[in-house]
């Protein structure tokens, strides 16, 4: 299989990066929390008032099902590390990729309004930081650095699609 994963905490730049570099390269592009929105007919944040286990349930579904795709630029959502079933149908499908971005960064930037492990506040993205950083890395073919330049980084992700996927 030859996918590209983007994984990362909630507001490291999964989404905008894949926005971007789907269009520069005529790739596919999936935001994981969309599909899952899209096929439940319901918003993450309705999802999580049910229970967080109720999500994952559906975030795992989705992740089998876009992990059978080829040829595509799949954007995960910052808890999809958390279930090594997830992690393993991603890397079997492709490249993942770790948009590494420090927490005083994200806050700067993020809109918590759609994210419901945020309900609490901009902090909690430290506590998130500090749950998740060791799988991530865990579990990242690749690992980028994402605080500085976003057009460094969209060409270093463009490079990796062009050797992994054949591009020119």
């Amino acid at each position: 299989m030859n996918n590209i994963i983007l994984i990362g905490l909630s507001g490291c730049g999964k989404t905008c990066l894949g926005n971007i570099i789907s269009k520069d390269e005529e790739i596919n592009f999936i935001d994981l929390d969309e599909y899952i929105e899209e096929k439940n007919n319901m918003t993450i944040k309705e999802m999580f008032n049910i229970s967080e286990e109720y999500f994952r349930d559906r975030e795992t579904e989705a992740v089998k099902q876009v992990s059978k795709l080829e040829n595509t630029l799949i954007a995960t959502g910052g808890g999809v590390i958390k279930r090594k079933e997830n992690m393993d149908a991603l890397g079997k499908s492709g490249c993942i990729i770790f948009i590494d971005r420090k927490p005083e960064k994200i806050i700067e930037t993020l809109d918590i309004s759609n994210r419901p492990l945020l309900k609490e506040g901009k902090d909690k993205i430290y506590d998130l930081h500090k749950e998740r950083y060791k799988l991530y890395k865990k579990y990242a073919h690749i690992t980028i650095d994402n605080n500085d330049s976003k057009e460094k980084v969209i060409n270093i992700i463009k490079d990796i699609i062009k050797i992994k996927l054949h591009k020119r």
